[in-house]
């Protein structure tokens, strides 16, 4: 298995719009003023729903990035601001946070190859 998409609940699909695309993402489906979805790579989408029930603001989604750091001076260059600058963190990921419009937590990271075999790694076990 693997990720296949993310819809995030918002409040303003123009300015979720804005976000996600100074963030990097590539907008790929509008229909306003409801839905939109973006492009996260070759696999994954993350799409944002106006539903006007209470339920925006409550996401974390981890966007997975080669270099951090790049990723985000990028997305500051279009005008974000991150919430918690670029962190090495005691899980062994890279990690920096801002919030959307909406206020669902968005983290960008470098995980390497500890995202699924970080030392403390549980063993396979057989039945």
């Amino acid at each position: 298995m693997r990720l296949n998409h993310v819809t995030l609940p918002a409040t303003d699909l123009a300015a979720s719009c804005a976000f996600y695309e100074a963030l990097g993402l590539k907008l790929i489906v509008l229909a306003a003023p409801r839905y939109a979805r973006f492009a996260v790579d070759d696999h994954s989408t993350l799409s944002v729903e106006v539903t006007g029930d209470g339920r925006a603001g409550t996401a974390e989604i981890f966007i997975a990035c080669d270099i951090v750091d790049d990723d985000v001076a990028q997305a500051m260059a279009n005008g974000l601001v991150f919430d918690t600058p670029p962190t090495d963190q005691s899980y062994l990921w890279r990690t920096a946070g801002l919030t959307d419009p909406a206020g669902n937590r968005i983290v960008l990271f470098t995980p390497g190859s500890n995202q699924h075999f970080p030392p403390w790694r549980l063993e396979t076990r057989r039945a």
